[in-house]
């Protein structure tokens, strides 16, 4: 029985939090396409999941959170945490709205649109705000 877009979404989302890019990719249509709100502007799902390799070189574990999920017959838009543990030891969290468009069965384009955290410290010693470092670790990155 063949899994439902939302759940191919998750799936997704598992491939990325164990390196298994290949696996992400074959959820994927061949001319995916990703746009992030950081500058990059539109790029093909394959030279995305590159950059997000050298990204995930730098990380210790990741993990994604879906807070809501909306789905439509060939959309999802979610709203997520992606928690990062750098191989430094520190921890950040990244605050995102990912939308998939699909085609059948397959992503066929990802938005993301990512809220970094300012970091800042407060007096009397308490610990830093969480930030997000250049890379939003999405889905498709």
């Amino acid at each position: 029985m063949a899994q439902s877009i939302d759940e191919t979404v998750l799936a997704g989302l598992r491939c990325l939090e164990v390196n298994d890019f290949a696996g992400f990719r074959a959820l994927c249509t061949a001319k995916a396409t990703v746009w992030q709100n950081d500058g990059q502007g539109e790029q093909p799902i394959g030279e995305r999941l590159e950059h997000f390799k050298s990204f995930a070189a730098t990380l210790d574990s990741l993990r994604y959170d879906v807070i809501r999920q909306f789905r439509k017959s060939d959309e999802v838009l979610q709203q997520q945490v992606i928690h990062l543990v750098l191989t430094d030891g520190s921890r950040r969290e990244v605050q995102t709205v990912v939308y998939f468009r699909f085609e059948g069965e397959l992503i066929d384009r990802i938005e993301e649109y990512v809220y970094t955290v300012p970091e800042s410290t407060s007096p009397e010693g308490a610990s830093p705000a969480s930030t997000a470092s250049g890379d939003g670790a999405s889905a498709a990155r």
